[in-house]
């Protein structure tokens, strides 16, 4: 057999292999939106941002702060996503969520999958009659833990879908 067309089999046959190793994750029942119909879905990337705080008890670690991403579509940027949270598109119109549902990531360092419910909007344009966001497979974007100067910031890195749905 033709040494080239080893690879090739070899080569998709591993990536069936890791593709039915790591099966896409079923919509968790808290993030469900019945009897809404999504209207469109993007990809995003940015960060989630953590300052280094005292607890009640005096303890340092990380808390959450806010979002900063880049909203594509097939490559393309078309809006950003950052705290409230806020997502604004390149027309103008901006959406603010509250979280109504949550399931865990698909591992530890993936943060949550959420549904939120449109809690605000201003513009028109292509977030009109958006009722409810769900944030899915995530990867990335969690930190835990001590840190070791009150006052520090970090940004971990994360990628997500959000898929916005309507009645």
């Amino acid at each position: 057999m033709n040494p080239r067309r080893i690879q090739l089999v070899t080569a998709v046959a591993g990536s069936i292999a890791l593709a039915e190793a790591h099966p896409a994750q079923a919509l968790p029942e808290a993030l469900r939106a019945d009897g809404e119909t999504v209207a469109f879905t993007v990809f995003a990337e940015g960060a989630q941002v953590y300052d280094c705080k005292a607890d009640p008890a005096g303890k340092l670690a990380w808390t959450f702060r806010e979002p900063i991403a880049t909203l594509m579509i097939d490559g393309t940027t078309v809006g950003r996503h950052y705290a409230g949270p806020h997502w604004e598109m390149a027309d103008g119109s901006i959406v603010r969520g509250k979280v109504s549902g949550r399931a865990p990531g698909a591992t530890t360092a993936d943060i949550a999958w959420l549904k939120l419910d449109v809690s605000a909007r201003k513009g028109q344009g292509q977030l009109d009659g958006i009722t409810t966001i769900q944030r899915i497979n995530t990867k990335g974007g969690t930190l835990e833990g001590a840190c070791s100067k009150a006052g520090s910031t970090l940004s971990v890195g994360y990628s997500t879908e959000y898929v916005f749905l309507k009645r």
